[in-house]
């Protein structure tokens, strides 16, 4: 039997907005749309405040899994209503991927453009923010459902309802759920973090934290 291959099914962009109630200017609002130019930066259209923490090339573009949605709702019924495709300042969403079945390195190809998986999502208070609960963003690094960052390896048209066709996968067993596994507990295994660490695809940024890590609790 032909297995039926995921699907894009919701693509979201944002302007900036005001985030309450602090005020701070953040682009995780986002609009759905029917179609996106990707580039390089990032969809065509989407504004991210803080270029520091989103936006670049190796977090290009941001998907999150609406599995996971009705878990955000359950435990945090008071804030259900905002538990929508979209909520947590994703562009790309399709049922069915997740931090189980998604690696590390995965190269993946929708409508004209190819992304490479660089990293997870590293939840912020922006998220407690958005959702009005404190404790939200800890909820969702301590479950794994995280999402996960993109670089751009083509850019190219993307429009709602495209298959999303998996091109390599260096890393099968680097899953993203597998990462916080390993980076998450207290006194994780150093061996465990060097290898990490040396993932191809994984984001630079990520591989001296991982190594500096394991090298202290060998020391400790």
């Amino acid at each position: 039997m032909r297995r039926t291959l995921p699907t894009v099914d919701h693509l979201f962009i944002g302007v900036l907005q005001t985030l309450e109630p602090e005020g701070q200017r953040t682009g995780l609002f986002k609009e759905p749309v029917t179609r996106a130019m990707i580039r390089r930066s990032g969809l065509v259209g989407d504004h991210p405040a803080d270029r520091r923490s989103h936006g670049g090339p190796e977090k290009a573009v941001h998907q999150y899994p609406p599995d996971h949605y009705p878990r955000i709702a359950a435990r945090f019924p008071a804030a259900a209503h905002h538990a929508v495709p979209g909520a947590m300042g994703e562009n790309l969403a399709s049922a069915g991927m997740t931090e189980r079945t998604v690696c590390l390195g995965d190269r993946y190809r929708l409508g004209e453009a190819e992304l490479e998986v660089s990293q997870p999502r590293t939840p912020c208070w922006k998220l407690n923010h958005r959702f009005g609960e404190e404790r939200l963003s800890q909820f969702v690094r301590a479950e794994r459902i995280t999402g996960w960052y993109y670089r751009v390896i083509r850019e190219g048209l993307v429009e709602r309802g495209a298959a999303i066709t998996l091109r390599a996968r260096p890393n099968p067993d680097w899953t993203l759920d597998r990462f916080w596994v390993v980076v998450n507990p207290h006194r994780p295994e150093p061996d465990e973090l060097q290898a990490l660490a040396d993932t191809v695809g994984l984001a630079a940024d990520w591989a001296p934290r991982l190594r500096d890590r394991a090298a202290l609790l060998r020391r400790g």
